[in-house]
């Protein structure tokens, strides 16, 4: 990932007013696009906490979980609280039940990071929004790699990037990003 995307989007969000005193960056885009990749590298250039949409998001429920993530976390953040919230537990793999409570201490600024965490829902929330994107081969060849251990793996990715891009097409997720980065020019070093 270039240094100057990360340092182009960490100017960008200083830039921002913040919405009631905190910096919500949002890293949103496609499975395997290279989110977690971006994320971590302006953790890093914005000394700022990352929240993972992994610890909501299951295998069963692309989208159903955003209430619970809103109550537990955007609301409380926003409104100048810590955000406490109940993880998915991965012990399974498909994340078909909730396990442990985290809590994620206010920061002036935070990155959210995973599928759809840019939603309509977070307009005037949000302050800073990338979109992180790749060929969906080169996505579907991320996943597996990084799944390579999981029985039914190629199905799950599959049925996951149709309801992906029908999720993706009707919010228009995409279309009210700050920046989009393409992660293809990074090969398979960028994973999600």
């Amino acid at each position: 990932m270039s240094i100057d995307v990360v340092a182009e989007i960490a100017a960008g969000v200083i830039r921002r007013e913040p919405v009631n005193g905190i910096r919500i960056v949002g890293v949103d885009g496609r499975s395997g696009s290279g989110k977690s990749f971006l994320a971590s590298r302006l953790s890093t250039e914005l000394a700022a906490p990352i929240i993972e949409i992994d610890d909501f998001v299951s295998w069963g429920c692309f989208a159903g979980w955003w209430p619970r993530f809103d109550a537990q976390v955007l609301t409380p953040l926003v409104a100048g609280r810590d955000a406490t919230f109940q993880a998915r537990d991965w012990s399974d793999w498909y994340g078909s039940s909730l396990g442990a409570w985290k809590t994620q201490p206010w920061s002036p600024v935070i990155i959210l990071e995973g599928v759809t965490c840019t939603r309509r829902e977070t307009i005037g929330r949000i302050t800073y929004a990338a979109w992180v994107e790749a060929p969906a081969h080169l996505r579907l060849a991320r996943g597996l790699a990084r799944d390579s251990a999981h029985d039914g793996k190629e199905e799950l990715w599959k049925r996951w990037m149709v309801e992906e891009d029908e999720f993706f097409a009707a919010d228009e997720t995409r279309e009210r990003a700050d920046i989009i980065v393409d992660t293809s020019v990074y090969g398979m070093e960028a994973e999600s």
